[in-house]
């Protein structure tokens, strides 16, 4: 299983490679997560998932909260 992790706005989200497609989860600050209520199209190239999470969160931006940065 493949995931990439997201602070997107102060939003974390992880996207996991899902056969051909992506799941999405968002991540709590206990370790938990659960699913997400977007989806990522499959066509969504691994290198492009921050651009689109991007634009589907940019009404979270905020001074303080305005970069999607991917996590470790």
């Amino acid at each position: 299983m493949h995931e990439l992790r997201f602070n997107v706005f102060g939003k974390h989200i992880a996207v996991t490679r899902v056969q051909a497609g992506w799941s999405a989860y968002y991540l709590g600050s206990d370790g938990k997560r659960r699913p997400a209520d977007f989806v990522v199209p499959d066509d969504i190239a691994e290198q492009d998932l921050a651009t689109y999470l991007g634009d589907l969160f940019h009404e979270f931006a905020t001074p303080r909260n305005g970069t999607i940065k991917q996590l470790d």
